[in-house]
């Protein structure tokens, strides 16, 4: 099977850049349930770093991207900083670009393929790089949110690790990466000492290239899960 796995990373729009309309619904967001106003302060902070989880509000700043023969790449922002050009490592490229680029460079590689596998790409990768491709005028390669279920899909196949290992909501809890990693006895990407929480402050301090290599090492998790997951326990799609 011919198949591509992918992650994103980002971080959220600076809250003193957001236009003062923007900035009067998060306030007002932050003083509805706080009594005072030390409490709105804090729910505002929160609030501010959840950011990053809308494509609104926020932005990507790397795709990383590997393939079913460990061929793959890593584009990532680097905010023009001229020290960072484009490097090899192994079968992995990694190429610095404004987040355009790199999300077209990421629809270009999608054409080529029918399979993708993601860890909760359908509640979060997914939507957030259509919105944001969009938002740049750009149209998606591929439609990778025809249908939540395997069986019912057309066109590309979109493997979500997070649906399949929950078995569509009926295990009760969504199982996060790291614990799925650690009950397999796959590296948990995030004993390497990032997780996603921590990239916008990476951002912030211009440790692109440490961003690009986290985001990787989350997508060689995805694909070490989803080939237990084949051998073991896929019950839908022969190939």
């Amino acid at each position: 099977m011919h198949y591509l796995a992918f992650d994103i990373e980002t971080i959220g729009k600076q809250y003193d850049t957001l236009d003062e309309q923007s900035r009067k619904y998060l306030r007002e967001w932050a003083e509805r349930d706080s009594k005072n106003e030390e409490e709105a302060e804090r729910e505002l902070e929160n609030i501010k770093k959840g950011l990053p989880l809308s494509p609104f509000m926020g932005e990507i700043v790397a795709i990383g991207m590997l393939d079913d023969n460990d061929k793959g790449a890593v584009y990532f922002r680097a905010d023009e900083d001229p020290s960072i050009a484009d490097s090899q490592d192994g079968d992995v490229q990694y190429r610095p670009g404004n987040e355009k680029e790199i999300l077209q460079r990421f629809w270009s590689v999608a054409a080529e393929y029918k399979d993708f596998v993601t860890f909760n790409g359908r509640g979060f990768d997914v939507p957030y790089l259509m919105l944001r491709s969009a938002i740049h005028h750009i149209r998606p390669t591929v439609n990778l949110m025809s249908n939540r279920y395997l069986g019912l899909q057309r066109g590309a196949r979109h493997y979500d690790l997070q649906d399949l290992l929950s078995f569509y909501g009926a295990l009760w809890k969504r199982p996060k990466l790291h614990f799925v990693t650690e009950a397999f006895g796959i590296e948990s990407p995030k004993k390497g000492g990032m997780d996603g929480e921590e990239v916008p402050q990476a951002f912030a301090d211009k440790r692109y290239l440490e961003i690009a290599r986290y985001c990787m090492d989350d997508v060689r998790a995805t694909k070490k899960v989803f080939d237990m997951w084949h051998e073991y326990l896929n019950f839908e799609v022969g190939w």
